[in-house]
């Protein structure tokens, strides 16, 4: 009998086994496959773009006009389809923007490819929506949903990039969720945009990333 047992024992041992390796590699919980995209202490994994200037100080992430040029911070790796959590603040009166699938003429702040997830945090200029490419505005949000932007607040933005769909949520409201019939880029950098004008001043934390691509 305890021979019985023991071979039964070893069977059980040795089917479990084969099931921990027949397991698919990677995240097996809803929430393991979203890293840290800015690692809170310094701008690693980061680039500037352009001559304006980007620090971090107490975990933030800040952004300031130098010229009346644009500026960006783009990440050193290209993402193709992915959710982008991000919070932002609106300082002065400047403006900002979420690029995807972004790229820049070599040496210049000038964006040869990619669309944008405005921000703006003054009511009614379609924070949420969809522009750039040369088709200047894509879709807006609804009109009951321009005020949901928080002025003077942090502001949580959750961004998705599937294929050719993009969703924004902002603040927990749904805003736009659009699939491109024409969509002109397909795979680069995601950048943070510092808005021509000379008055701009943005800040930027806790900004997580899913990469659908690696799937």
């Amino acid at each position: 009998m305890r021979r019985f047992l023991g071979v039964s024992m070893a069977l059980v041992v040795l089917g479990a086994a084969f099931v921990l390796a027949q397991r698919p590699k990677g995240p097996t919980l809803p929430g393991e496959d979203w890293v840290q995209l800015f690692n809170g202490t310094d701008l690693t994994g980061w680039i500037p773009v352009g001559n304006e200037k980007w620090t971090v100080e107490n975990g933030i992430i800040q952004a300031r006009t130098l010229t009346d040029g644009y500026g960006y911070l783009k990440t050193d790796k290209p993402y193709r389809d992915f959710h982008l959590s991000v919070k932002f603040l609106c300082v002065g009166s400047g403006n900002s923007g979420v690029f995807f699938h972004s790229d820049f003429k070599p040496g210049t702040a000038d964006v040869s490819q990619g669309l944008q997830f405005e921000v703006d945090c003054n009511i009614g200029q379609h924070t949420g929506g969809l522009y750039g490419d040369g088709r200047q505005w894509i879709v807006w949000p609804a009109p009951e949903n321009e005020t949901v932007v928080r002025k003077g607040e942090w502001n949580e933005y959750l961004l998705e990039v599937e294929g050719n769909r993009y969703v924004s949520r902002l603040n927990g409201v749904p805003m736009v969720d659009f699939t491109d019939p024409q969509p002109k880029s397909f795979d680069g950098a995601i950048s943070l945009q510092l808005h021509s004008g000379g008055a701009g001043h943005m800040q930027f934390k806790d900004i997580w990333v899913r990469d659908l691509s690696k799937r």
